[in-house]
């Protein structure tokens, strides 16, 4: 259940026109809408194990584990409200509706919960910048019920991805990287949840990621390479498996990669330069700008891929090395 005292007690400011502005732009888009902590926890149902009939860890659950860690372990930093976005709504109705056609049930006579949710928590008060681009810190996850068993029973475990990382407040992407995720977080109850949320925020080193982050301004692709990248980025999902099992993996599809062609001449914030040159700080976003359009329990995983290529292109400039994606 969410802690209603506690969300009220947090250090959170609203009177910034901006920060409101922020706190409303969409991290991800694809096919989620938004939603905020009252409204799951009043009008959604919480999915059961079907064998028990016990609850799994609900979204509101997760979401308020995460903002109260965030306000202890913050304390005293400017935090706002959570981010919330879900997506694949599972509808049902009441059985005194079960005769009723679906034009005429009530309100009160439906029943609903979504699959997938994601949210993100702001920190503006601890922030960077990278290229001239404003960074916040930005705490995390994702809590999709396709990946749990809820035809077991409670004893089996449940499924979360958590992150801690940074949102450019240029365009809202989300910059996350492997020391910031845990991909496949399981646990049997909420304490086991939130042990792990905290090890994770304890154990980020921001000031190593920002160094990573403002590295990549520091090397470029020329118009021929990035013509080549994304090329090779277009034949990997091709590939013979046997091939594919040498080369870091891309995750990014087609309709995402056409994306970032497109960006890449026309982006106002990360476009290539007049003689079409991009650094990789650029090229990173116009990756996680496209990453918006991912359903929610693949986004994740993208945009940790997408840091892993621009490092990985990174690496072979400075070491002048072979890269497939180059070659």
């Amino acid at each position: 259940m969410v802690n209603t005292e506690l969300l009220e007690a947090l250090p959170v400011l609203q009177t910034s026109n901006a920060d409101t502005e922020q706190e409303n732009a969409a991290f991800i888009g694809a096919n989620t809408v938004e939603a905020n902590l009252d409204e799951i926890k009043s009008r959604h149902i919480i999915p059961v194990f079907v064998k028990d009939n016990e609850t799994l860890i609900s979204h509101s659950e997760f979401v308020d584990a995460a903002v109260s860690l965030t306000a202890d372990i913050f304390h005293g930093e400017h935090i706002l409200n959570p981010q919330i976005r879900v997506s694949h709504p599972i509808k049902g109705r009441i059985p005194e509706a079960k005769d009723k056609p679906a034009n005429q049930l009530n309100e009160w006579e439906k029943t609903l919960y979504y699959e997938r949710m994601m949210f993100v928590i702001e920190i503006p008060s601890i922030w960077d910048t990278v290229d001239g681009n404003h960074l916040s810190l930005t705490i995390g996850g994702v809590k999709a019920y396709n990946l749990d068993n809820l035809y077991s029973r409670s004893l089996s475990d449940q499924h979360f991805k958590i992150f801690i990382g940074f949102k450019n407040k240029v365009c809202t992407n989300l910059c996350v990287w492997t020391d910031g995720y845990l991909g496949d977080v399981k646990v049997k109850n909420l304490d086991q949840l939130k042990a792990c949320i905290r090890t994770l925020i304890e154990a980020y080193n921001k000031n190593y990621h920002l160094h990573n982050l403002k590295q990549l301004t520091e090397h470029s692709l020329t118009e021929q390479q990035f013509a080549h990248l994304i090329g090779r980025c277009r034949m990997y999902n091709h590939l013979p498996n046997d091939l594919k099992a040498e080369i870091s993996p891309i995750l990014f599809g087609d309709n995402q990669i056409s994306s970032v062609v497109k960006d890449y001449y026309r982006d106002n914030s990360f476009c290539r330069d007049e003689n079409g040159n991009i650094n990789l700080w650029r090229l990173y976003n116009l990756f996680t700008g496209a990453n918006k359009s991912t359903y929610i329990d693949n986004f994740l995983d993208r945009s940790v891929n997408a840091f892993q290529l621009a490092e990985q292109l990174r690496h072979a400039s400075v070491n002048r090395s072979d890269c497939w994606f180059l070659n």
